[in-house]
This record gives C-alpha cells, structure tokens and sequence, in this order.
C-alpha cells in the first residue's frame, strides 16, 4: 500500500465530559491533525493524490470548521448556556470531543465527504493535542 501523509495546525477549544480531571473545563490546544490518505491506483503523475489536494480538500475544511472554535458536544450540560454567550464559536457536534473522538470522525465522517470527487480515501487520523500526548484512528 502506497500512502501520502500531510498534516496541518490548528487551535482549538473543547472540554470532555465526564473526564476526572481538568479537562473537564473549558480549555484548548495548538492541535496538530495528521491526514494518512491512500488510494488503489496512483494518478498519471505517480501520487496517491497531489498534496495541493490534500490541502484544499481536508487542511481547509479544518480551518472553515474547527480552527479558533469551541467544540461542544451535543449532550453537554453546558451547551445551551455557551450558546446564549458565544454562538458564533461553537461547533456542535455529536461526541463527546476528545482526541479519539475526533479523529474518528474525521476519517469517518469528514474524509468521505471531502475526498468525494477524488479516488483517495482518507485511512487514518492522527491528532495530537500536545507534543506528548495524540490520538489516532485507522480503518482498514
């Protein structure tokens, strides 16, 4: 199998549900999300897809969705309260936003809707929310 990887920054705010510690408030992190693409040909160039590609079609879809947002899951307590103050930066989704969680649905959810028009599949996500500390999904 022949891969591309491309990753990309953002800065994002979250709190997880339910978490012990002090993630359960409001904070966030300089997130770096790493996109592992495949595809079962390569194009006429020789590539999985072009990087450019990768770029317009997930590095951006980040950017327009999740960058200098505060995800909020859907079941939050605290949902209806941030969205009388701070509507416009909420994004609402459904999981509870931890870095699996986010990955997964990335690869899941995004990628499929993103890479639509391409013949790349998006197979694998990593998200690190620090240096240290990431989280990743892979399908099959």
């Amino acid at each position: 199998m022949i891969i591309a990887e491309r990753y990309h920054d953002i800065s994002c705010g979250h709190r997880v549900v339910g978490h012990e510690g002090k993630c359960r408030f409001l904070h966030g992190h300089n997130y770096r999300i790493h996109f592992t693409i495949t595809a079962s040909k390569l194009d006429p160039v020789g590539r999985v897809l072009d990087f450019s590609i990768i770029k317009s079609h997930l590095c951006e879809w980040l950017e327009h969705h999740f960058d200098h947002k505060f995800l909020m899951w859907e079941q939050d307590e605290l949902l209806e309260q941030l969205l009388e103050i701070q509507k416009e930066s909420l994004v609402v989704v459904p999981f509870n936003p931890t870095a699996e969680n986010i990955a997964k649905y990335l690869v899941e959810v995004v990628g499929p809707n993103q890479l639509a028009d391409t013949t790349a599949k998006l197979i694998s996500c990593k998200v690190e929310e620090t240096s240290k500390c990431s989280a990743s999904y892979s399908i099959d």
